[in-house]
């Protein structure tokens, strides 16, 4: 068991560390751009190649953001309830959470494949086929949704859920 531990939060922590490289190409392709308007040229398809990199980010982070707490999360109902109705409610949350996640990937990975089939490519500028970045959104999601797993059953067995709070962290939030 502690190797797959392991194993999970080595996967989370792995999209976290790719979402954050998406940020840096989002960064990278603006002032690529930036460049090429001031010398006079052209870059086709920065605009979608950073879309794409945001859609990557904003997937590849859901998993790690929720083990470490930054999903936003409306308490004011757990903390009304004894420590029982506590753990039925998040049991509640966690498998609807974990229900939809699959139910996303499942039809995700459908559309990403018939957008393979059909050889979809971007209107833009860049022609890029839309499967490649589609298929980032269904690893963001299937990754959240193993996540979302992970924590339901550590709940059902464990009696509380891996989600962490950094009080600290959330303190610079707007």
């Amino acid at each position: 068991m502690k190797t797959l531990r392991r194993l999970l939060d080595g996967l989370y922590t792995g999209a976290g560390a790719l979402a954050a490289l998406c940020l840096v190409a989002i960064l990278t392709l603006i002032v690529t751009q930036m460049v090429a308007r001031w010398t006079g040229n052209v870059f086709p398809g920065a605009a979608s190649y950073a879309g794409y990199a945001m859609a990557g980010a904003s997937f590849l982070a859901f998993a790690n953001a929720l083990n470490r707490g930054s999903h936003i999360r409306v308490s004011i109902l757990l903390n009304a309830l004894s420590t029982g109705g506590k753990r039925l409610l998040n049991i509640w949350c966690f498998a609807v959470a974990a229900a939809v996640a699959w139910y996303f990937t499942y039809y995700a990975y459908w559309f990403v494949y018939w957008s393979w089939k059909f050889n979809e490519v971007s209107q833009d500028q860049d022609a890029t086929a839309l499967w490649i970045p589609q298929s980032v959104m269904v690893i963001g999601g299937g990754i959240l949704a193993i996540a979302l797993t992970d924590n339901l059953l550590h709940l059902i067995f464990k009696g509380d859920h891996r989600v962490t709070r950094d009080l600290v962290d959330q303190s610079f939030g707007e």
